[in-house]
């Protein structure tokens, strides 16, 4: 069982990052994460928050807005760490008004750092990208197993 506090803190980072991204802040997307964070995500493996903040830039940079609709969040807790996964959609806006929507399932490993619980890793899974309408195929995806089951191990 993951302890109240722990619970609440992880759930307030999950709220600074949908802000960050909502605002394309880097300062504060930076702060969400480790120094030594990793991220997966569209084929790059970014490593330590630097790198991560660069790819954030990179990829945010074409986008008018990006509103990122977190599901339920699943926490759990080994002896070593918290882990947990949470399913998000995306609905992008690009210039001249074209858009689209992303689904998804992040695998997340957390630490404490500072003061404040961060990302340690991230790993995106798609499942679809594509039109808002979901006319699109869905993307083809790997089933990680039962929480605590990880891509990144």
């Amino acid at each position: 069982m993951i302890d109240p506090v722990t619970d609440c803190a992880i759930r307030q980072l999950h709220a600074r990052y949908v802000d960050a991204v909502w605002r394309k802040d880097s300062g504060a997307f930076a702060q969400c994460w480790t120094e030594a964070a990793r991220w997966r995500i569209a084929g790059i493996d970014a490593r330590g928050r630097e790198a991560v903040t660069a790819t954030f830039d990179r990829l945010i940079a074409p986008s008018e807005a990006v509103l990122m609709l977190p599901g339920a969040l699943l926490l759990s807790e080994t002896l070593a760490e918290v882990v947990g996964r949470i399913t998000v959609t995306e609905l992008i806006r690009r210039p001249g008004g074209a858009s689209m929507r992303t689904i998804g399932r992040y695998h997340d490993r957390y630490a404490e750092e500072g003061g404040r619980w961060r990302f340690a890793a991230r790993h995106w899974d798609a499942a679809y990208r594509g039109s808002p309408s979901l006319q699109d195929e869905m993307l083809p995806r790997e089933d990680h197993g039962p929480p605590p089951g990880m891509p990144l191990d």
